[in-house]
């Protein structure tokens, strides 16, 4: 594992466990800042439950988290007040309009001028035309942008995508995707969950593989690929592709044997 100097999320040992069943035994890795960083992993390998840790809604049982250089367990006034965490659905008030659930969300965080920032967000993430509307009518990619737009009232340094496009279609997909190589670009530190190969391989400048519990390799698209031999098809190369690579690395057995998001709410 590489170890940063100055990351904006560092991960160690992290463990956590629901009655009998262990969903973290002893994550560790570094994010750097202004990076895309990808948990990948199959339904119930504990993405969820590592960034509800990191976002200081679940205690863990062992481990250490900082985000921003703050502790999640010790500090986490600050580190709430760095962070941003968009869940699996969309969060929007469907009786409201972008544009009021925007200020709505201003208002709730004590920010100044509510109207301005909205339509600054608006624009940023091109829903101008459809601010006035009820966000009953917006596509699902128009939803989830406006949800990730509503997350970033307030300015926070790093933000936590879980599942950001679970249910889209192909098209709002790529506006989702779009959206969040955007907020990189602009500085943002991002760290999104997902169990699409091709989310990761798209997005993520690394990429960690979560399986049973354990970060089982973590590193760039490149350097997952080097871990397998190029196919040889008469004499042209083929480079592995991420899907082969998760694929050999957590075997046959695609799915976790628990499901610890259940665990977790039950």
């Amino acid at each position: 594992m590489t170890t940063l100097t100055n990351p904006a999320i560092s991960v160690r040992g992290l463990e956590k466990s629901f009655k009998e069943v262990k969903v973290l035994r002893g994550v560790d890795f570094d994010v750097d800042r202004g990076s895309i960083f990808a948990l990948l992993g199959s339904n119930g390998a504990g993405k969820t439950t590592a960034v509800r840790i990191m976002a200081t809604l679940l205690h863990a049982d062992a481990g250490d988290v900082t985000i921003e250089g703050f502790d999640v367990a010790a500090q986490s006034g600050q580190v709430r007040a760095a962070i941003s965490l968009t869940g699996q659905f969309a969060a929007v008030d469907e009786i409201l309009t972008g544009r009021e659930n925007l200020i709505l969300v201003a208002k709730l965080r004590h920010q100044k001028d509510a109207a301005r920032i909205a339509d600054d967000l608006l624009a940023r993430f091109d829903l101008t035309e459809a601010g006035g509307r009820r966000t009953s009518t917006y596509s699902g990619g128009m939803r989830r942008r406006l949800d990730i737009a509503m997350s970033l009232i307030g300015e926070p340094s790093v933000v936590f995508l879980d599942e950001p496009t679970t249910g889209l279609d192909p098209q709002a997909r790529l506006e989702v995707w779009d959206t969040v190589k955007k907020l990189a670009a602009a500085g943002t530190t991002v760290l999104l969950t997902t169990q699409y190969l091709d989310e990761a391989e798209q997005l993520a400048d690394r990429i960690a593989i979560l399986h049973r519990g354990r970060i089982i390799q973590n590193g760039t698209l490149a350097e997952l690929k080097a871990l397998l031999p190029p196919a040889k098809v008469e004499y042209v190369e083929k480079q592995p592709t991420l899907e082969d690579v998760f694929l050999t690395l957590v075997g046959d057995d695609g799915t976790e044997q628990e499901n610890t998001e259940k665990v977790e709410e039950s």
